[in-house]
């Protein structure tokens, strides 16, 4: 799935809660990638880092630096979000629930990665296990992820005005 829809699914399921709570959710949703594919495309603006070819397709996965592959098996993991989201729940007694679009991005992953181009690892490190999934880069995938967020989203807009809509009459009344 692409960056953007992993941040706006995470801060729709997650974000609900407390204003503040949308905008981390929304991080959260992303930050796999960020952590991953994001320092290398920024190494690469930088200069720092040689990019690699994506005009010509899909590039071998041996052009991609080996650190990009660690960072990613470490970043969309189950086994590593579970124990770091354990670890936060000890630390402060309770839930943080913005932490959950993490988990809710490898689980998407794991369906819209295909085993050709950066499986999902979501057993890792405890075992290599890979589920062929559709790539989320194929047309019909794409475009109902993006017209089921469009629908949600505008949904949870008009709810949004109408309550504004209704609290501001309750408040005349008054």
């Amino acid at each position: 799935m692409d960056i953007i829809s992993h941040g706006l699914w995470g801060g729709i399921a997650f974000g609900q809660r407390k204003k503040s709570y949308y905008f981390l959710a929304l991080f959260f949703g992303m930050a796999p990638d960020l952590f991953s594919f994001g320092i290398f495309t920024v190494l690469v603006w930088l200069g720092i880092e040689q990019g690699v070819n994506w005009s010509a397709g899909v590039p071998p996965m041996s052009a991609i630096p080996n650190y990009v592959h660690v960072l990613y098996n470490l970043t969309h993991s189950l086994v590593v979000a579970s124990a770091v989201i354990l670890f936060i729940y000890l630390l402060k007694k309770k839930v943080f629930w913005p932490l959950l679009a993490w988990p809710l991005h490898i689980f998407f992953d794991i369906f819209s990665h295909s085993t050709d181009f950066f499986p999902t690892p979501f057993l890792w490190p405890i075992k290599n296990y890979y589920i062929n999934g559709i790539a989320w880069s194929t047309p019909w995938v794409f475009v109902s992820n993006w017209l089921l967020l469009l629908l949600i989203y505008g949904v949870f807009i008009i709810f949004y005005f109408l309550k504004k809509k209704k609290n501001e009459k309750l408040r005349q009344n008054r």
